[in-house]
């Protein structure tokens, strides 16, 4: 996400933009919403277990040992996680079994494509990591706790405060001095906080999380491959990755820009170029405090340490695997597959030509140690030149850049994996835009100086929403900040109440609404039907009525916005905790939804964090590293620990087996059985690919 600029003729059209919706909205209540629920409570109530209402609570970027490295379960469970692993201590210092953490750099500056397990290998100097650098803002995002209560409503009061706090006050993209031993930390796994100079409350940097980088950081040879570790990955290289591509230059890719003159590489002092050093291997401390509320959770309620996310890569493609069972693809916005742009102009006249590229080339740029050649989020929008903007890649062709790499590791696996990607499909694999605005409009061929070039065509490939559209099953997709999105498409007031947006005008009504979070909103049909999109979609201030006014549909998608989703540099995980709280404490509260609600709250993946898990190659899109995953109900209390291997498409396998409902499509991966694992082994199916339905996180006997 990033601000973006607009022309002041432009706020005049939002203006009228947001009476008329106003107006729409009004005109299609009453008597045709009533009917619509009508037919939906009918269907709601006929399921296979006590669970009559799922609310599904996505927070972002944050791997299972990150947050959840030191845990120990109640008597009679056990963990998988560093601390059991003995890769840490329970104070956060190096264990006896560390260089089973240990990271390692390589060299492929003498080969020309791209490399999951890049030989040879050597140990980082004086086996030391390249320090972690600062990420976050200096000083703290929101001025005041007046200004936080007015930027957000999904906070309990006592946490509001928090808004206000954990400013780094050091400069970005340099050693982060809060660390203890910043520049001597041994090559693995190291504690963030340390309750002086850095505490929980704290912003810390954000590592790489995209789809070529992740594939690379997991070190993946079919060679090394046992029967404890069938995928032969090793997770080996995350900071060598980082420092030398990890986001690019700019933060949003290599953009095809060529690796700058003075690029310091891992074997530097301290690798800076990239703004990360060895961010990724950094991990909170349960055990001296971090983390009390999901703690809390998780010792009185199931988690699983089985459950990962779907996609390598970030935010918008586990979104929107999450929402479809699937990936979307380019196409001609009326369901046929096309190529996306690649080297083309698209604005003459402007700076560097107006020429993007839309596809992903991670090969090294000659001369470079691993800097892809085209990698990025793009650059520029249509009121200023655009460049750059890999993130397509057609996986049935071998001969695209970085896809034989992928494909041949999963075909030369003892049991062959198949990548799963239909022939001319260029795939989605990291951040666009949706297709649709929020109030309906058709945001790939708008080309208001504001929009991006960079946003995907409407997708005609279906989702949980249509299934349960179809089957008459209420829904709904909160968005924190919605109807503030709905009125400001552009986000121009992309920020906290307090500080100002690009037209440097201060922000009176926060605008951090998360569109490509939103599965459902690249979608033609839920997006381009007001009925259904108004009926469907809707601000979480939507969620706390109906929780109030039992009102919830039986299945809910909640997304926290940009202040409180827990994204480190841009939000914590304390705020994400406190908005997970208020509606777990709402629901709770209820008798009427206690009886029958299972809230599971997960993340949309590890955000690049390290992880010692074993990753279950499912496709050429994942599976990708841990995640948390803990079910509050009162079917789910005990301090449980599942071991089942699960991802995010196991929710909708939950949803679809709980109402008795086929998969969303015939190729999707909620088609997968679930895991068959052997009583030595419980982490690896024998039967893969395989996720689980999560059932297992419940006690319905109770």
């Amino acid at each position: 996400m990033s601000y973006k600029h607009v022309a002041s003729n432009a706020l005049h059209c939002l203006r009228i933009g947001v009476t008329t919706l106003a107006l729409f909205q009004f005109t299609i209540g009453g008597p045709l919403a009533s009917s619509i629920q009508a037919a939906q409570d009918a269907q709601d109530g006929n399921t296979v277990s006590p669970i009559k209402h799922v609310i599904v609570i996505i927070g972002e970027n944050r791997s299972f040992d990150h947050v959840f490295a030191t845990y120990k379960p109640k008597n009679g469970q056990t963990v998988n996680n560093l601390l059991s692993e003995e890769i840490v201590n329970a104070d956060g210092t190096p264990g006896k079994n560390f260089v089973a953490g240990q990271q390692l750099a390589a060299d492929d500056s003498a080969k020309d494509a791209f490399s999951l397990s890049p030989e040879p290998k050597v140990s980082f100097p004086h086996g030391h990591l390249p320090a972690p650098l600062v990420g976050g803002p200096k000083t703290n995002f929101v001025p005041t706790t007046a200004d936080a209560v007015a930027s957000e409503n999904g906070l309990p009061d006592n946490y509001y405060p928090l808004l206000t706090t954990g400013g780094t006050g050091l400069t970005s993209r340099t050693p982060d001095t809060r660390i203890t031993n910043v520049n001597d930390l041994p090559a693995g796994p190291f504690q963030l906080t340390n309750n002086t100079t850095f505490n929980y409350d704290d912003y810390a940097a954000s590592p790489v999380h995209r789809f070529y980088q992740m594939w690379q950081q997991l070190d993946c040879e079919a060679s090394r491959s046992t029967k404890q570790n069938p995928s032969g990955c090793s997770a080996k290289q995350f900071p060598w990755v980082e420092t030398t591509v990890g986001a690019g230059f700019t933060g949003s890719g290599t953009n095809g820009v060529a690796q700058p003159a003075n690029f310091s590489t891992e074997f530097s002092p301290n690798a800076i170029t990239t703004g990360e050093g060895s961010t990724a291997m950094g991990f909170y401390n349960v055990q001296q405090g971090d983390v009390p509320y999901f703690k809390f959770l998780a010792d009185n309620f199931s988690m699983s340490d089985n459950f990962h996310q779907s996609v390598q890569g970030g935010t918008g493609a586990n979104h929107i695997m999450l929402g479809h069972g699937d990936m979307i693809w380019f196409s001609d916005g009326k369901g046929h597959a096309l190529k996306p742009p690649h080297n083309v102009l698209v604005q003459p006249g402007t700076v560097n030509g107006g020429v993007v590229d839309e596809i992903e080339n991670p090969n090294p740029a000659p001369g470079t140690n691993n800097w892809y050649t085209e990698d990025g989020y793009g650059g520029g929008s249509f009121g200023s030149s655009s460049f750059g903007g890999g993130s397509y890649s057609e996986c049935s062709d071998p001969t695209q850049p970085g896809v034989s790499t992928v494909v041949r590791y999963l075909q030369s696996l003892p049991k062959p994996v198949d990548p799963h990607c239909e022939v001319g499909h260029y795939y989605l694999l990291n951040n666009y835009n949706p297709g649709f605005f929020g109030n309906g409009n058709n945001a790939f061929i708008d080309t208001n100086p504001a929009n991006t070039v960079f946003t995907i065509p409407a997708s005609s490939v279906r989702s949980i929403g249509d299934t349960l559209l179809d089957a008459k099953i209420s829904w709904k997709y909160y968005g924190d900040d919605w109807n503030n999105y709905v009125a400001d498409p552009y986000q121009i007031n992309f920020g906290a109440v307090g500080t100002n947006n690009p037209l440097g005008q201060p922000i009176t009504a926060s605008d951090e609404y998360c569109s490509i979070c939103n599965p459902f909103q690249f979608d033609t049909s839920i997006m381009a039907d007001p009925t259904i999109r108004n009926a469907h979609i809707q601000d979480t201030e939507n969620l706390y009525n109906d929780i109030a006014n039992t009102t919830l549909p039986a299945v809910s998608f909640v997304k926290p916005s940009g202040l409180v989703d827990g994204h480190p540099a841009s939000s914590k995980l304390d705020l994400f905790e406190g908005f997970t709280k208020k509606i777990v404490d709402a629901v709770r509260a209820n008798p009427t939804y206690w009886k029958d609600t299972a809230i599971f709250i997960t993340f949309d993946e590890g955000g690049g964090y390290y992880d010692s898990g074993f990753v279950q190659p499912l496709d050429f899109f994942g599976d990708g590293t841990r995640i948390p995953m803990i079910v509050v109900s009162q079917y789910s209390t005990g301090g449980h620990i599942t071991h089942n291997y699960s991802d995010h498409v196991s929710i909708l396998k939950f949803i679809e087996r709980n109402w008795k409902l086929r998969p969303v499509t015939g190729r999707s991966r909620d088609n997968f059985p679930n895991p068959v694992a052997e009583s030595d082994n419980p982490y690896v199916p024998i039967n893969g690919p395989a996720i689980s339905d999560l059932f297992e996180l419940f006690n319905f006997r109770q």
